[in-house]
């Protein structure tokens, strides 16, 4: 698969560049892997983060411009370190033997042709871990094809409903047109929730929403969808996390913190609507605090 980087249409930007020859699209991704932090991740949901934590890998690069992206460091400003495929194989190994759940590839879209490849020779060697991908959904379908068979677990965002608002906060035209068929096809793959002894996820779709100041119908709309298309068969992740970061001072309508009432209407329209499987968070959560420390540890 290493040959589809020769023109590069792994996402919906369908840039074409030929990586293998150092030319650069959208999202800045070269033909080696770059990657900002290697971690055991215990502030995901608790069926993925569980007692040891979920085996991160922080990918640098991304196919979005969300303007308020807590990761812009290493989403728009590229950084990080540059790995081959068999480090990162060797990487996937060593979060095993450090006790992690499973191995989370966050933000690996650009990267899935390396991964593949990665995951195969790791697990000649050994890796037994759910492999899970936590990706922002905005996916060419042809690309999570790809994964079936790699991938157990699919973390998925659906961040919009409406397009207005992709292509303001992320440049992203037809997101949801996108991202609801990719999330199709991983549930098509995964099926409904397995979970082992001790309550993690070993198979299955996740769906993640972050609510965004005064988007409280646009969210009605994506929960109507996800109940509409799934029902009880996935689990939903509704998130009041939103932390006003990077370039959101120049949007005033989102340069302030989710309406705890609003995070509540949400939660209560859920229940009214028959929703069962949904992780829903603590208030406190949206700060900065929250937000990894990229060191290139464990690199």
């Amino acid at each position: 698969m290493l040959e589809s980087l020769k023109s590069c249409r792994l996402c919906p930007r369908n840039c074409g560049v030929n990586r293998l020859e150092g030319e650069l699209g959208f999202c800045r991704a070269g033909m080696e892997v770059r990657i900002a932090k290697v971690c055991l991740h215990e502030w995901e949901e608790p069926c993925i983060s569980g007692t040891r934590g979920s085996g991160t890998v922080f990918f640098s690069n991304c196919n979005l411009r969300c303007v308020f992206c807590q990761n812009h460091r290493i989403s728009e400003e590229s950084y990080g370190k540059d790995v081959s495929i068999q480090r990162l194989s060797e990487i996937f190994l060593e979060q095993q033997e450090r006790g992690a759940h499973n191995i989370n590839l966050v933000t690996p879209t650009h990267y899935v042709p390396q991964i593949i490849e990665a995951v195969k020779l790791s697990k000649k060697k050994g890796l037994s871990l759910p492999i899970l991908y936590n990706t922002n959904s905005y996916e060419n379908v042809e690309t999570i094809r790809s994964l079936d068979g790699i991938v157990d677990v699919y973390l998925a965002d659906l961040k919009y409903f409406s397009d207005a608002y992709a292509l303001k906060y992320s440049a992203a035209k037809e997101y949801f047109i996108h991202a609801s068929k990719a999330i199709e096809e991983m549930f098509r793959q995964v099926g409904k929730p397995v979970f082992n002894s001790e309550s993690i996820m070993q198979r299955g779709l996740i769906i993640r929403h972050l609510m965004l100041p005064g988007l409280l119908f646009d969210t009605k709309k994506v929960m109507d969808y996800i109940l509409e298309t799934f029902g009880d068969d996935i689990y939903v992740s509704i998130m009041n996390q939103y932390t006003p970061m990077h370039r959101a001072d120049q949007y005033p309508e989102i340069d302030k913190r989710v309406n705890k009432r609003h995070y509540e209407s949400i939660i209560q329209y859920c229940l009214d609507s028959g929703m069962h499987n949904a992780f829903i968070q603590d208030p406190g959560t949206a700060t900065e605090d929250y937000v990894p420390d990229f060191d290139l540890s464990g690199i």
